[in-house]
């Protein structure tokens, strides 16, 4: 840490200290930080020329929160005495019950421990569209300085709870009304009101309240046990997984029971014990991970600037190019929409209105910005408008012939500089582009459907990208809200690849006499919010079958050949397209399991033929889940181990967003090494010997588990790496 970090300190003529939190951008609560606060709040006990103290934060905000990076060492090393103790010996001893009084002057954000720190003042005052909030839960940990006694008793218990559950900020104006925030001034005017509250304060000309004394917005005992039993209900509904949530209401009920000092104490210890939860590690790996996938080393170290991409052409209006056209007009980048005759770019052109409207009725979206976004929208059914573009996506069929032929007539008439991008799912891009002599300039953008609202974008480069196309890519997905990670080029690439096992696991349990929905419910409640069945359905029939195909071809021995989808194609199914699938689907009602479709799933076991000695295997709820989903982790073990992606974080990151793998359990590799490589690789080795290569254990699984190594751990330098690092 520089010398930026620090904590200012400065007394007036008028006898008020102003202490500032320094450390950019957000003065994060860093240890130095909070050591810095003690020294200055002890300092302010002796001195006697000092009347009052305003605390506040540097370059107009207060404090984004305690220093995450502290957890995570506390997780890298198992040692949770690293943690400071801020909530008693700061908050509670050294300003609320400090005999001078304290003024919080509030800019721009207060959030976690920021705003905790803004709890325990004796008033706050703060600046119009300050953003208020304890998003600690989003962590899997509880607000640990204080927040959970400290919000209720000046916001009321249901708005508490509510902010802490949903982790969801308010605007200064609205803590206004709420009784968070006691003032609201320009931000020119908020140190000296500051300074003047707090000498009123002094002076008793305005009320000297300690936070955690009050009780008078808290209620009755009985009102109070039934907001939280109803908060109880409602998260043992929405959030089984998530042991912070009922442990933060169990907090809160204690301090109301038993007084906020107690509640304090309380919050304390499960604060502790929460932060080694693996709920609590998993998701503050993804915090990270999520940071860490724009840094690329060769392409964002080596000093590029991106390029600016104001007009992007998109070549097809199907499913996935409309969604591409939307995210992008909605960034307010230009967009001209090929296709090839004027029916289907009506259709295309509808789609995307479509879109926009949808996100204005949800309230997502202002009417005007709608309408600006429509206005950047071209329609084309000729290639004129291409000799300007920045960008092209290609979005058409699976069709290796045709992606050929359109890239062959891109390179012809797009301007040199013109990235050529293709939104292929599965095809190799080396393929797409092997007829042109641009390959510098080819690259993957593969979005997920539906595009204008999945958050991962995966960046394909072969080895002959250039690193400026990579780095404009990263910042075109940026501008347009997407998370991107940069992958290597292979059949399905990091994440269809990884989860290629998926149906074909399900199928394979289905054919040695496992129930479809047995399956699926499973999966549900290990925390994926369809299983594969239900999944097969919503991608339609057609999808599975082109993509199997795909995958036998490159991962030949590995895959499994099931009878069932042909036989529910040949019965006339095809998934939610049509209503009829594993699952029956009626407008204005949930899927509901068909269980008329048990002939067909006989039919296939007969023909299938492997269920030992013809009877159904018996299995228990944990060995099913663990049978779909370690073949995932064993070819999330080749995708590592082929250097597809960068980092084991950059898998796990592109498995929550682009999977939905849930983010609780840190992603798909994170989840391996808390399962452990040893277990994982015994239990394929045994199903590998019963049921065949499908479960066969890759060799960096093996390798791993016999030597205690993580998955996660960097590949050791080999030179079989794909990806250029």
């Amino acid at each position: 840490m520089g010398s930026s970090v620090k904590v200012d300190f400065e007394v007036g003529n008028d006898g008020v200290a102003i202490i500032t939190m320094c450390n950019p951008p957000v003065n994060a609560l860093a240890i130095p930080i909070i050591m810095g606060l003690k020294d200055r709040f002890q300092e302010v006990a002796k001195r006697n020329d000092v009347k009052a103290v305003v605390l506040t934060g540097k370059g107009g905000r207060f404090s984004g929160g305690f220093d995450i990076s502290v957890m995570q060492k506390v997780h890298q090393t198992g040692d949770a005495s690293i943690l400071p103790d801020v909530s008693v010996e700061l908050l509670v001893n050294l300003i609320e019950d400090s005999k001078k009084p304290v003024v919080a002057a509030v800019q721009g954000l207060a959030l976690g421990g920021g705003l905790e720190l803004a709890l325990g003042c004796h008033a706050r005052v703060a600046a119009p569209g300050s953003q208020l909030g304890l998003p600690e839960l989003s962590l899997g940990i509880i607000p640990g300085f204080g927040g959970t006694q400290r919000l209720p008793r000046l916001v009321g218990l249901p708005k508490a709870i509510d902010m802490m559950l949903t982790s969801k900020p308010i605007k200064s104006e609205e803590g206004k009304k709420l009784g968070l925030i006691d003032a609201i001034v320009s931000p020119e005017e908020l140190l000296r009101v500051s300074r003047l509250w707090a000498l009123e304060i002094g002076e008793r000309r305005k009320p000297w309240i300690r936070t955690l004394h009050r009780t008078d917005k808290i209620g009755s005992l009985s009102e109070a046990r039934e907001v939280l039993k109803t908060a109880r209900q409602h998260v043992k509904k929405t959030a089984p997984h998530l042991p912070q949530q009922q442990a933060c209401l169990d907090v809160i009920e204690h301090g109301i029971v038993h007084g906020g000092y107690s509640g304090v104490l309380r919050e304390a210890e499960v604060f502790k014990q929460l932060v080694l939860s693996d709920t609590a590690k998993g998701l503050i790996h993804v915090f990270f991970s999520q940071r860490a996938i724009t840094k690329v080393p060769g392409v964002t170290d080596i000093g590029l600037k991106p390029r600016n991409l104001k007009k992007v052409a998109v070549i097809g209006g199907g499913l996935m190019g409309s969604g591409i056209a939307t995210a992008l007009i909605l960034s307010n980048i230009r967009v001209i929409l090929k296709e090839v005759n004027s029916q289907y770019l009506e259709k295309g052109i509808k789609t995307i209105e479509g879109n926009v409207r949808a996100l204005v009725t949800r309230g997502k979206l202002a009417k005007n910005k709608a309408d600006g976004a429509l206005l950047l929208l071209k329609g084309v059914l000729d290639y004129s408008e291409f000799k300007d573009v920045d960008m092209v996506i290609e979005a058409v069929i699976e069709n290796v012939n045709l992606k050929q032929t359109i890239f062959s007539d891109l390179e012809n008439i797009c301007p040199p500089h013109c990235i050529l991008a293709s939104n292929t799912s599965t095809i190799d891009l080396n393929i797409i582009g092997a007829k042109t002599r641009s390959h510098d300039r080819i690259v993957g953008a593969h979005f997920f459907s539906p595009a204008h609202i999945m958050p991962l974008l995966e960046i394909v480069r072969t080895e002959k990208t250039s690193a400026q196309v990579i780095l404009d890519l990263i910042t075109v997905g940026k501008i347009i809200n997407k998370s991107p990670v940069v992958v290597g080029n292979c059949t399905g690439f990091a994440v269809n690849r990884t989860f290629f096992p998926y149906a074909q696991g399900g199928h394979l349990l289905v054919n040695l006499g496992v129930d479809v929905f047995r399956i699926d419910s499973l999966i549900r409640s290990f925390g994926l919010p369809m299983g594969p069945f239900q999944l097969q359905d919503l991608a339609g029939y057609g999808v599975a079958v082109a993509v199997a195909k795909e995958f036998e071809g490159s991962f030949r021995g590995r895959t499994f050949k099931s009878p069932l989808l042909d036989l529910m194609i040949k019965s006339g199914r095809n998934g939610k397209n049509n209503g009829k699938g594993y699952y029956i689907y009626e407008k204005g009602s949930k899927p509901k399991p068909d269980l008329s479709i048990q002939p067909i799933v006989e039919e296939s076991r007969r023909i299938a033929n492997i269920m030992p000695g013809g009877k159904p295997i018996s299995v228990t709820d944990q060995e099913i889940v663990e049978m779909i989903l370690f073949p995932i982790l064993n070819e999330a073990c080749r995708v590592l181990d082929e250097g597809i992606v960068i980092r084991a974080s950059d898998l796990d990151i592109a498995t929550v967003l682009g999977m939905s793998f849930p983010n609780y359990r840190g992603g798909i590799v994170f989840w391996a090494d808390l399962v452990g490589a040893k277990h994982v690789y015994n239990s394929l080795k045994k199903w590998s010997e019963l049921y065949g290569n499908f479960y066969k254990p890759s060799r960096y699984l093996e390798e791993r588990a016999i030597q205690g190594i993580p998955l996660s751990a960097p590949a050791s330098a080999t030179p079989r790496a794909k990806a250029r690092l």
